[in-house]
């Protein structure tokens, strides 16, 4: 189609630098270039935000589209289309002449389409002797094909952008909820472990981001809830480092203990070889021989015995076993634990009480167990019980008889363990072998 390469508008518009700069780009486009316009208004669509026209600009532009034969534009066929007022109102469904005509104006002004305005004003074209378009007025969509690649452009940078947001809010939210489940954690478990302050840096930065937030101001969220989720977790850890330190103690310590060797009673008269006197006994290290009078002397070179004291009294509830030892024996009872794994007494009784559950152990049964056992105690059979659960028929009588036994304190957890360790070690030498 042939034309001048500047044109201005009709009446009293006055052209604009804008204008200028449209037209002269326009007039650079290559006769064979081609783009699919229903892709070409997709890309406007999602870039409009960038591009600067609103939704209702949009439908105008559709109607527009509408208008022109084929779905590519190109060059070669002419891009002038020319429709009255009346039939782009009813393809924007019904829009008012004055609201069509302000933004047929937006849609110039922002460089989508340029006016090609006859003589008169009025749009309409001049066809040749074969009835194809010699000259058109009307809007020229020659604009929209010089900017096919920066519309297709800015749409790919917008959904970039909405899908790291979409991704960063995703992170912020899993990052929000694990130091949510820490700080839990750590006010159950810490009792000197100063959590106020982690607290009060939670509630500051779990308040709820305005739906418009940029990237950047969630990834600063992010980053500062990253910090407090791995301040939770170093806490937490030393805190369960402290706790296998204390457990190992008292092992070690028990060990010791036992490990002295067995003294003979100090009540009890001397038997041995190489004693000078049968009827010669020791209380509390100090030689005594009973006299025809019955009181017993002491001898003259040792000092005046010590006062008998009374055995120190153990608590019932204690452990009887310690917890490395009973977790050697008791494989299965860690995968109940939290995380699947156990470190403190706290995490055994947890444990317990899904493994009770689970083998269909009653409330009542086990609440029964705790009171004469102990909670440590009670968990230390559940324990037990889950290593040989194929051989237990009646899960919840098992534990009552114990229990009962128990009360006559005719019931001791030690023996119960060692049977299950030594069973372990054989089966483990079978193997082996």
């Amino acid at each position: 189609m042939e034309r001048g390469s500047v044109t201005t508008p009709f009446g009293r518009r006055a052209m604009t630098l804008g204008m200028l700069a449209s037209q002269i780009a326009a007039g650079d486009v290559p006769p064979d270039r081609s783009v699919d316009k229903w892709k070409l208004f997709r890309s406007l669509c999602e870039a409009k935000t960038v591009i600067g026209v609103s939704d209702r600009s949009l439908a105008v532009l559709n109607a527009l589209l509408s208008f022109y034969p084929g779905s590519e534009l190109t060059g070669e066929s002419g891009l002038v289309v020319f429709p009255s007022n009346a039939q782009l109102s009813l393809r924007t469904h019904g829009m008012a002449g004055t609201t069509l005509r302000r933004h047929l104006a937006c849609l110039v002004e922002a460089g989508l389409i340029l006016r090609r305005d006859s003589p008169n004003g009025k749009r309409y074209a001049r066809r040749g002797r074969s009835g194809s378009v010699g000259e058109a007025f009307g809007f020229d969509l020659s604009p929209l094909v010089v900017r096919a690649n920066e519309f297709s452009t800015a749409a790919a940078e917008l959904a970039a952008a909405r899908q790291s947001l979409r991704l960063m809010r995703e992170r912020l939210s899993l990052c929000r909820r694990d130091a949510a489940k820490l700080l839990e954690l750590l006010r159950e478990s810490a009792t000197s472990v100063d959590w106020e302050q982690q607290q009060l840096r939670y509630e500051e930065l779990a308040t709820p981001l305005s739906r418009k937030a940029s990237a950047n101001d969630v990834e600063a969220v992010y980053n500062a809830m990253s910090k407090l989720r791995s301040d939770l977790a170093n806490q937490l850890e030393k805190l369960l480092n402290s706790a296998k330190l204390d457990a190992n103690d008292r092992h070690n310590g028990r060990h010791i203990q036992n490990s002295e060797p067995d003294s003979k009673s100090e009540s009890e008269p001397s038997l041995g070889k190489g004693s000078t006197n049968p009827l010669t006994y020791r209380i509390h290290g100090t030689a005594c021989r009973p006299n025809p009078s019955g009181i017993s002397a002491l001898t003259a070179d040792e000092p005046p015995a010590r006062p008998l004291l009374p055995p120190p009294t153990i608590s019932r509830h204690a452990p009887q076993v310690p917890l490395p030892v009973l977790l050697s024996a008791c494989l299965q009872i860690a995968d109940y634990g939290p995380q699947g794994r156990i470190a403190t007494w706290k995490d055994l009784t947890s444990a317990a009480v899904v493994v009770r559950t689970m083998l269909g152990v009653s409330t009542d049964a086990y609440d029964d167990a705790c009171s004469v056992l102990g909670p440590e105690n009670a968990a230390t059979v559940v324990s037990c019980m889950l290593e040989r659960a194929d051989r237990i028929s009646s899960p919840g009588g098992y534990l009552r008889d114990l229990t009962a036994r128990a009360r006559r304190q005719a019931f001791s957890l030690g023996p119960m363990v060692a049977a299950l360790s030594r069973a372990r070690m054989t089966a483990g030498t079978a193997l082996a072998s």
